[in-house]
């Protein structure tokens, strides 16, 4: 049994928004089963639209807000602070594990660390990009620091730029805080080095293991399954699925979620022809989402910007489906192309077209490659694995000669902001 630790998880949000909310959650508990204390700090941003009794809502929070008030308190949330330096005190963990902590809870939690081993989970890239997605608006990826051309490029209103630049500010003055810094896969960390980032451990995420399913759907399916926003590039996939339509008509496509484009993507398939066979399922608790998904040959990840990991595809591959995704950030790294499922150019409707025909039309070869992705899964992206992993950076963080060395560290840098600044 590993060595019992009180841990502090730090999180922007207690609803599960996305992924990497699923996977902190998903981390306490197994964290809690090994034998280990774990509570939850989050903002109160969006808390209210959980149950009172959620096992998702945290043991601290501080004020968050969803309004238009929310880039001054990224920039700067003194509650924040406030609250966390009260969490610590009452709590006494042995570290404190960050993860988002950019859009809530402000680089003011950061001084509160000194001296408290604390970790950063880089999940995506705010920490390096005022926006977290490294592409622009145009559609590019963005190669520049951030800056002036944040505003130029039309990524930040001019009345967000000086929050944001604010809190960039201190975001370098202060992450030195950090005595171990883990990213979620290589191209997170690829953004975080280009920015003068170092010493990153790459932890992929890992999700509970399960048995492959029975079988594939009697008529071919695709399933997409996240959050309809223009950067997962839906609207490519309804333009691709009306190529394929017209060669196999009778392939459908299932999309479990709701967002700000549902409206328009539902017009969409209407206008493209695809009503009776592109079905929308809107906002779906995991349980129901899990069983729309569970009979389908390919699941479909389209995204237009380069995904910092793509927990959707390594769930795709546990429950035994191929994986179509885009070829960018961390889903190259999760899908084998030709293994596991196929890898297209971001927003390329016709390659994503020819990948779907690949894998619809031929039962054999979505079994196959099915089937590889869950062996692959479960060697290389379980959670009891990923768990494992991160525990050996806490042991690493914790050893004494270590921290000795973190607090050397940290003191140099703290020296070389003062240089600067004068």
């Amino acid at each position: 049994m590993d060595k019992s630790r009180r841990i502090l998880l730090v999180d922007d949000y207690a609803p599960p928004y996305g992924g990497a909310q699923v996977a902190n959650a998903t981390l306490a508990d197994t964290m809690r089963r090994r034998g280990h204390c774990v509570r939850r700090f989050t903002s109160t941003a969006g808390l209210a639209t959980l149950p009172v009794d959620s096992p998702l809502r945290p043991d601290y929070a501080c004020r968050g807000t969803l309004s238009r008030w929310r880039t001054a308190l990224q920039a700067a949330n003194p509650w924040a602070a406030a609250a966390l330096r009260q969490a610590i005190d009452d709590f006494k963990p042995d570290i404190v594990h960050v993860k988002i902590y950019e859009t809530q809870l402000s680089p003011l939690i950061l001084p509160v660390l000194r001296g408290v081993p604390s970790v950063y989970h880089a999940e995506w890239y705010r920490a390096v990009c005022p926006t977290g997605l490294k592409h622009l608006p145009s559609g590019a990826a963005c190669s520049a620091r951030a800056g002036v051309v944040c505003m130029s490029s039309g990524c930040v209103p001019i009345r967000d730029w000086l929050p944001l630049m604010a809190q960039r500010l201190l975001l370098r003055r202060w992450r030195g805080v950090f005595r171990a810094i883990i990213a979620n896969s290589s191209a997170t960390a690829q953004q975080l080095g280009d920015d003068g980032i170092t010493g990153i451990t790459v932890v992929p995420y890992g999700i509970p293991e399960e048995s492959p399913r029975t079988a594939l759907a009697d008529a071919p399916v695709a399933v997409f399954v996240g959050r309809l926003v223009k950067a997962k590039g839906v609207d490519v996939l309804l333009r691709a699925f009306a190529r394929l339509h017209a060669r196999l008509p009778y392939a459908s496509l299932d999309v479990v979620g709701d967002g700000v484009e549902r409206a328009p993507l539902e017009a969409m398939s209407h206008s493209l022809g695809l009503a009776k066979v592109v079905r929308f399922h809107g906002a779906q608790l995991r349980v129901q989402a899990e069983m729309i998904a569970s009979k389908a040959w390919v699941q479909v990840v389209p995204s237009l910007w380069a995904e910092p990991f793509g927990l959707v595809a390594i769930e795709a591959m546990m429950r035994g489906a191929a994986v179509v995704a885009s070829a960018s950030g961390g889903l190259a790294e999760i899908v084998r192309n030709e293994a596991t499922g196929l890898l297209v150019p971001p927003g390329e409707v016709t390659a994503l077209a020819n990948a779907l025909h690949r894998v619809l039309s031929d039962r054999s070869v979505a079994t196959e490659w099915g089937n590889t992705g869950h062996d692959v899964a479960m060697a290389e992206y379980g959670q009891e694995q990923f768990v494992d992993h991160i525990l050996q950076v806490y042991e690493r963080v914790l050893e004494p000669s270590t921290r000795q060395l973190d607090d050397q560290r940290i003191a140099h840098a703290r020296s070389d902001v003062g240089d600067r600044r004068r």
